[in-house]
């Protein structure tokens, strides 16, 4: 990030430079050429500025390892200092830079043909989420400032690129007939962080009246098979949240070493090969997209319309990763000094679920909270709110029941760390069969094995078998003798559900049974998702026996990493970098 402008500058996100509340940015036009043989973008954008303010002279643009060739404010060259700060003296301004990404941005992975499916052709994508844009384009980098984007981007003729937007058309590149430049646009403001782009060997297949699903030609009839409820799933949502605002809703499935299992990028869903639902990525297309949080401490709002399609799921094992006391695991943390990356976890959705949930039994139930989910859409839309403007419009709304508002207790839910204040009454039933078969493994003795049946486990849901697993993990590591009792009688190892396969793998390590620590190390490898990898990764390294056996495994994998993956796993290894980086 680049340094500040020094005097009055106005930091209103701790994760960001940009001023937002002196000038905003309303729309980006961009020309990007994609080098694969460097592993760079070589870019251009024109920002159009709005200046909010009397007397506001220097816009700072947030950065990350951009090399800036020029810059020119109203086709007026500028002359730069270390900064990348432009002086502006109008009330409109187009800024526009010449730059080149590193080749290590934090926003690009670049795979090589033997990491693609195909095996043929280099792929490209983009996670800008939560603050990575900067390293691809220079600009306001903060969820608070929404714009339009253009785009025209080159690629050699063999890529396909597809972007979080409508596609314009394509052409031959002028400048080489062996390129072809694809264009873009995005007529809805949306921040920064949406900003995504894909260049690969990509094939399509309808899936619906307004969605196609995009993927290598190696999965792409399976990925259209798995999304062909889409457009079922869409119309429940509109039903919920409002109209469906970006026009086209596609898919794209992406190699295995994306780092989340899902990304809602308006008009191009990014999902790996283990998300297994699309609803949540959906609902984002209101709450996260169309209402946003105005900073990265605000996360949680983005889920209040996922909390429609989301079943609940215990929170403890987050809280206990970072830490029952740990600031972090606050509904909202404090981001001063403090990477988003670092602060990423499933908190905000959980402790969130608990507190939207806790309010809608006491304010009335579904249909009379979700009256409240949709005109609070329809307020908030195509802007970006703090917690405390979603909770004056919740008093506002709920005006007749501020008597109930004001008995929960919201310095607990959103300013203190650990577990949430109270624990909503969920329908049990489902939860109690896993409770009880997880207590009976937790209290047997090793004469008692024989007792346990395949038909067990043969009732239950997968979401069950989630769950069952779930609830062992929480408890101290069951005997060796158990997990392999269990192995035997459930045949765990044959669940190809990557959900299953995690905990369990991640069970077994904790027995310390040896054998089953390369199919966990396979699993931390085989797909770059962080909430499956680096678990996965910290459960072997704190198995001393294997701890040198998963530190090699890491660093003969990381340059196949995504930058964000391999940052963080690095961290939880305790592994320098730099200093591995020349062994």
């Amino acid at each position: 990030i680049l340094s500040a402008v020094t005097g009055l500058n106005v930091m209103s996100d701790p994760c960001s430079f940009s001023s937002f509340t002196r000038c905003v940015t309303k729309h980006l036009n961009l020309h990007l050429h994609l080098d694969f043989d460097r592993h760079v973008i070589r870019g251009r954008v024109a920002l159009t500025v709005e200046v909010l303010e009397d007397r506001f002279s220097t816009l700072t643009l947030d950065s990350s390892d951009l090399s800036v060739v020029s810059v020119t404010a109203n086709g007026q060259p500028v002359s730069l200092p270390s900064s990348l700060s432009v002086l502006m003296a109008w009330q409109h301004v187009i800024v526009e830079v010449t730059y080149e990404t590193s080749p290590s941005a934090t926003a690009l992975q670049w795979l090589t043909p033997e990491q693609t499916a195909g095996k043929k052709h280099p792929y490209l994508f983009s996670q800008c989420q939560a603050h990575h844009c900067r390293s691809m384009i220079p600009c306001q980098d903060t969820p608070s400032i929404k714009h339009t984007y253009y785009a025209q981007v080159s690629v050699p003729k063999d890529l396909v690129t597809v972007m979080s937007a409508v596609r314009d058309g394509q052409e031959v590149d002028p400048q080489d007939s062996g390129r072809i430049i694809y264009r873009f646009r995005q007529t809805v403001p949306m921040p920064s962080y949406l900003i995504a782009i894909v260049a690969g060997a990509l094939e399509s297949r309808e899936i619906g009246p307004r969605s196609r699903v995009w993927s290598e030609k190696e999965f792409v009839d399976k990925a259209a098979f798995e999304f062909s409820e889409t457009e079922a799933m869409l119309k429940t949502a509109e039903e919920l949240a409002g109209p469906y605002v970006w026009g086209q809703y596609d898919v794209l499935v992406l190699p295995p070493s994306f780092p989340y299992g899902g990304m809602e990028n308006p008009c191009l869903t990014f999902a790996t090969p283990t998300l297994l639902v699309i609803a949540h990525e959906i609902s984002h297309s209101w709450t996260g997209n169309l209402v946003t949080n105005k900073t990265w401490e605000h996360f949680w709002v983005s889920g209040v319309c996922t909390f429609s399609f989301h079943s609940p799921v215990l929170v403890i094992s987050q809280v206990n990763t970072f830490g029952a006391n740990n600031p972090l695991t606050n509904l909202v943390p404090s981001l001063q000094d403090v990477n988003p990356d670092d602060a990423f976890s499933s908190v905000p959705y959980e402790k969130g679920f608990a507190l939207l949930y806790h309010l809608e039994e006491q304010l009335g139930g579904p249909e009379v909270f979700m009256g409240f989910v949709k005109s609070y859409i329809q307020r908030f839309a195509y802007s970006s709110v703090t917690t405390e403007e979603w909770k004056n419009y919740l008093f506002a709304y709920f005006k007749d029941k501020v008597d109930i508002l004001n008995k929960v207790d919201w310095n607990a839910w959103m300013f203190t760390p650990g577990m949430p204040p109270v624990k909503p009454q969920y329908d049990t039933t489902m939860a109690d069969a896993c409770n009880a078969l997880s207590q009976r493994w937790l209290q047997a003795k090793d004469q008692d094995l024989n007792s346990f049946k395949q038909s067990d486990v043969k009732t239950l849901s997968s979401h069950q078998v989630i769950e069952f697993l779930s609830l062992l993990l929480q408890e101290d590591p069951l005997p060796l003798t158990h997990v392999k009792k269990m192995q035997e009688v459930y045949d765990l190892n044959a669940y190809m559900n990557a959900e299953i396969r995690f905990r369990w793998l991640r069970l077994c390590v904790r027995s310390r049974w040896e054998e089953v620590v390369p199919l966990a190390l396979k699993m931390a490898t085989d797909q770059g998702r962080m909430k499956f990898t680096r678990p996965l990764f910290r459960e072997v390294f704190n198995f001393e026996k294997f701890r040198d056996e998963a530190l090699r495994v890491f660093l003969a994998h990381r340059a196949g990493m995504h930058p964000v993956t391999s940052g963080l796993v690095s961290k939880d290894l305790k592994v320098d970098v730099s200093n591995a980086a020349s062994q």
